[in-house]
């Protein structure tokens, strides 16, 4: 099947020895800014979890502390092609060999969900016999279309269990209950687990005898010298010099620029900082996937399970007109829209983090919802709030936007200290979107004096 693919052609065992025997080198003299080495043979596959793709764990150090799964997962267009599920089927065709030749059947009280990424690569893996034999260990067959990975349909994670799917999201509450665990692994890590009924590899990882870890750190791992000591030291500070040399200075009479206010965009916004203490809050916890489907979703609903899956109490600890201050790395995981609308829906008018995943500020613009980029404002809170942590806090400290002069004012509380920030400009043209309504206000407005 599929002859028209030119991978055999592509890819040969001439290329591969080639590219063994001339292997790609750095230019004689090249420096660099780290040294880093690491140890292959101390690797095993990673596992994601839980509830986060930041949470990345070796394989041998997950094995050994049993993790009991309840559900498997090879559902995803990410990874259940055909090459997929040939992968999750050699580990149950590797045990038949033990088992007098016949299939082994996944653990008691564990389900095994599979879905071809598409009805062509189900076909392959009919034609291929590695469907049937998912089908014989005891999978239940899910058809070829969205589900589980993204919280819809049958087979989700409820309260108290545990999953692993080899899908490319594990979000808090995306693959059902926000009280679940889920963990991310490769289809044969999914189909190990799901055989030994915990989170387990196939065979062919087995974990070295005097194996304490993956072994890596900086330098090339040799014998310290001095003279490899000062090698390193020198090529590092020469690196450092080139970045401070290729780094443009901001005068004083940049700082002082003033940006154009267009009609329609205030020229300051303010508001009383309410503070969700976390990183890499994705749109998951923003907007769980389970609504993202649901068109009879008024904005008054919207409103309501903003940031649910992050905190329930979201939605009575919020006012009108505040500003969300969260961590780094805002907004990642799907693009959805309603991540930005959503928080629109609850009168937020302006967020503000350590940093933004790209895709949620583009959202946020669209949807002409602004985001700010103000890291000292995320460290000055966490040190002020360190104790007695929650997840939505509101601080009583107050924070005003000065688009025009593009710096922040923060006041700490009623009697507090005060304090501003230079912050980057706000161009003219994301005005404009934002002014109109978001971008498809905007494209009216412009249709119409096109007309």
């Amino acid at each position: 099947m599929l002859e028209d693919r030119t991978t055999r052609q592509r890819i040969t065992h001439e290329m591969v020895d080639e590219l063994f025997s001339n292997p790609l080198r750095s230019d004689p003299g090249a420096h660099y800014a780290k040294k880093l080495y690491l140890d292959l043979s101390t690797l095993s596959p990673y596992i994601s979890g839980p509830n986060s793709v930041k949470i990345s764990t070796p394989l041998h150090d997950l094995a050994t502390k049993n993790i009991k799964i309840d559900k498997g997962y090879i559902v995803s267009c990410t990874n259940s092609r055909s090459s997929d599920l040939k992968a999750a089927a050699k580990v149950f065709q590797a045990a038949a060999e033990s088992n007098g030749g016949r299939i082994p059947k996944i653990a008691d009280g564990v389900k095994l969900y599979i879905a071809a990424a598409s009805a062509r690569e189900q076909a392959i893996a009919e034609d291929e016999g590695d469907w049937q034999t998912l089908v014989e260990a005891g999978a239940t067959v899910l058809p070829p279309s969205c589900g589980p990975c993204i919280g819809l349909g049958t087979g989700l994670l409820e309260d108290g269990e545990t999953g692993v799917s080899a899908s490319n999201r594990n979000f808090k509450g995306r693959l059902g209950s926000r009280l679940a665990h889920a963990y991310l692994g490769s289809p044969e890590v999914v189909a190990a687990s799901a055989l030994n009924g915990v989170l387990s590899g196939p065979g062919v990882y087995k974990m070295p005898e005097t194996y304490t870890g993956v072994e890596y750190g900086y330098g090339t791992e040799k014998p310290a010298t001095i003279e490899n000591q000062l090698g390193n030291a020198l090529e590092q500070l020469e690196s450092l010099i080139d970045r401070v040399q290729m780094t443009a200075r901001i005068g004083d009479d940049g700082a002082q620029a003033v940006t154009k206010i267009l009609l329609g965009f205030p020229a300051k916004i303010s508001g009383e900082i309410v503070f969700a203490d976390a990183d890499n809050l994705d749109t998951d916890n923003i907007y769980a996937g389970k609504f993202t489907y649901q068109d009879d979703m008024t904005t008054a609903d919207m409103g309501k399970v903003c940031m649910e899956n992050y905190d329930p109490e979201f939605r009575s600890i919020t006012k009108p007109n505040d500003i969300l201050v969260s961590g780094f790395n805002f907004g990642c995981g799907s693009s959805r829209e309603q991540a930005a609308t959503a928080l629109l829906a609850r009168e937020i008018r302006l967020v503000v983090a350590g940093s933004f995943s790209n895709i949620f500020v583009r959202n946020g613009v669209n949807n002409a919802l602004p985001c700010l980029e103000v890291p000292r404002l995320v460290e000055r809170l966490r040190t002020i709030f360190s104790e007695n942590k929650v997840p939505t806090r509101r601080t009583g400290w107050t924070l005003t936007w000065d688009i025009a002069r593009s710096i922040i004012e923060v006041q700490e509380g009623e009697n507090g200290e005060r304090w501003e920030e230079k912050v980057g400009e706000f161009p003219e043209n994301l005005q404009e979107i934002i002014a109109k309504g978001g971008l498809v206000g905007w494209i009216k407005h412009e249709l119409a004096k096109a007309a």
